[in-house]
């Protein structure tokens, strides 16, 4: 469609800024995660334990994870550019993508040598098991503590402390296996739990991989009705119709709304546009809102096929 944007309110430039805080706990856990995941690989080739395998191998995934997330962050705090006029504040979406269908793989990979496992469960060292499983309990609490109070900030800090969190369940669900094999020669309890902990990989990963997808798709954010902003923009005074609503978020914490608004001319364009765009700000909490006014009977131009 081709028109004039006359009447065209749109909030300059979007401050999504990532605090350094964040960034900080990232790089915290980063290093506490690829510090453990490398006794606990060496520690499984010893013992012969699946179970500390599956967790390395989760923990690779969360040290891989959060070194790119860390680098989204970094890359989503460049400023816009002429061709990408949002920056590239979708890279931390992305970097959120990558953490669900990564976990979601490993816990493939854990089920499927699990089950071939518990065919002929091998011979486990349960004591040296379970010491590694507990330093690594450690070190994951630690990590949640870290990430706990940015993990409601973006999807990406949500990301990492599911992995941290789900790593957390495993360390336990190792502990008690090599209690079991320990006290009481319970060999085929190490792939046991192995598919125990792929479970809870998957449980833990599902809903972030879905929240990226949604957002991916330009869905409307989970805390806005559309339809309840279409009825408050109507019932607004100086407004006839609404139309090309659209509402959707751009990164985690930058929600955006933009449509057509039909005016009486009640009001001026100046006058309807503050108003509106107030309203929508303190009824829904979006600043970044694009509204293009239009008289009675107007009619925009269809673009040819």
């Amino acid at each position: 469609m081709g028109h004039d944007h006359h009447g065209h309110s749109h909030e300059g430039g979007c401050s999504h800024s990532h605090g350094a805080s964040s960034r900080r706990r990232l790089m915290i856990t980063l290093v506490l995660a690829a510090v453990y995941m490398v006794a606990e690989f060496v520690g499984g080739l010893i013992s012969h334990s699946l179970a500390l395998l599956a967790d390395a191998g989760h923990m690779l995934s969360d040290v891989a994870s959060l070194a790119l997330s860390c680098f989204a962050m970094w890359l989503s705090d460049r400023p816009a550019g002429t061709q990408r006029t949002f920056g590239y504040y979708r890279a931390e979406i992305l970097a959120a993508l990558f953490n669900g269908a990564a976990l979601i793989a490993v816990a493939i990979f854990i089920l499927v040598e699990a089950c071939e496992r518990l065919q002929d469960p091998p011979q486990v060292q349960g004591g040296l098991m379970m010491a590694i499983a507990v330093g690594g309990l450690v070190v994951n609490l630690a990590g949640l503590l870290i990430l706990h109070g940015g993990r409601n900030e973006n999807l990406n800090i949500r990301g990492a402390w599911l992995h941290v969190m789900s790593d957390t369940l495993g360390s336990v669900a190792v502990i008690v296996s090599g209690l079991l094999i320990t006290f009481g020669g319970w060999h085929w309890v190490d792939p046991a739990i192995s598919i125990l902990i792929s479970v809870l990989i998957v449980f833990s990963s599902w809903r972030l991989l879905a929240d990226a997808v949604w957002v991916l798709m330009e869905g409307a954010p989970g805390r806005i009705d559309v339809n309840r902003v279409r009825l408050t923009l109507n019932e607004s005074p100086g407004v006839l119709d609404v139309h090309d609503l659209h509402v959707w978020t751009i990164a985690s914490g930058l929600d955006s709304l933009s449509c057509h608004v039909v005016s009486d001319e009640s009001r001026t364009h100046v006058d309807l546009l503050e108003s509106l765009r107030s309203m929508v700000h303190q009824e829904f909490g979006i600043d970044h809102v694009t509204i293009q006014i239009e008289p009675a009977g107007f009619k925009e131009r269809e673009t040819p096929v």
